[in-house]
């Protein structure tokens, strides 16, 4: 699974990348997780509002942090 965090760095980013890894730990899903933060390779995704979620090429979520039980029924 691949899955991208689209975000510049700030507080919310941060938290999203928080919850993703706890769900990917507790699902125990071997995933590529990587937080962009270039606000060109941002753009490159299409994303309309930041933090972003790109999970398998597709995005997910746009302007919000969903919960760990939110995003571990997004993965499976």
């Amino acid at each position: 699974m691949e899955i991208r965090i689209l975000g510049p760095g700030c507080p919310r980013c941060e938290e999203l990348v928080n919850h993703v890894m706890t769900a990917v730990a507790e699902l125990e899903l071997p995933a590529d997780v990587q937080h962009i933060r270039d606000l060109k390779q941002i753009a490159n995704y299409g994303p309309v509002s930041t933090p972003a979620l790109v999970i398998n090429g597709v995005i997910n979520v746009m302007g919000k942090v969903p919960s760990v039980e939110q995003l571990k029924r997004m993965m499976v």
